[in-house]
């Protein structure tokens, strides 16, 4: 099965204009960018047939192609990843058996979790495109809930039916 891994990427979100093009410093002290990292930590995936970074700005466009990723222009229009995702998918042509959406500000994601996910998925015919999230205990969600009431870090809240498929994202 093919599988493509997309990294929706928008400049003019309203909480944070420009958050791709962020600069983050890593352990080792080196400077990179938001969507470079995101991009880095995607290319560690195993089983992925291409790694694609999916925007509608040029300014997000130019920065990734100066490292090295693929770039697909995509609408304004989209009204969020998982369209942006689906409008790549279409402009490369189709074909792709699971379609994986690995948000651009994620760079932590484990590659493990996405390989682990992309196995799940090829078990699941019905599947075609996912967003990789992460179940947390009651300690987890305090501890998270505390880093976001100071400021620190934010979040995705994903709920999902019994059958695992996704209800909404908030």
């Amino acid at each position: 099965m093919s599988v493509l891994l997309v990294i929706p990427a928008r400049y003019a979100s309203s909480r944070y204009p420009a958050k791709p093009l962020a600069m983050l410093k890593g352990a080792g002290g080196v400077s990179r960018s938001l969507i470079e990292r995101s991009w880095r930590a995607a290319c560690e995936v195993r089983g992925v047939d291409r790694v694609v970074v999916a925007t509608d700005d040029d300014r997000i466009k130019n920065a990734a192609a100066s490292f090295g990723a693929e770039v697909v222009m995509t609408s304004v229009d989209c009204a969020n990843g998982t369209e942006r995702c689906a409008e790549a998918h279409a402009a490369l042509g189709g074909g792709y058996d699971i379609v994986v959406n690995l948000q651009g500000d994620a760079p932590l994601t484990p590659h493990w979790f996405v390989e682990s996910l992309v196995e799940g998925l090829k078990g699941d015919s019905d599947a075609g495109i996912a967003t990789p999230v992460l179940r947390c205990d009651g300690s987890t969600l305090n501890s998270l809930l505390a880093d976001r009431k100071a400021g620190r870090v934010g979040g995705t809240t994903a709920v999902f039916a019994t059958n695992h498929s996704a209800l909404y994202f908030s």
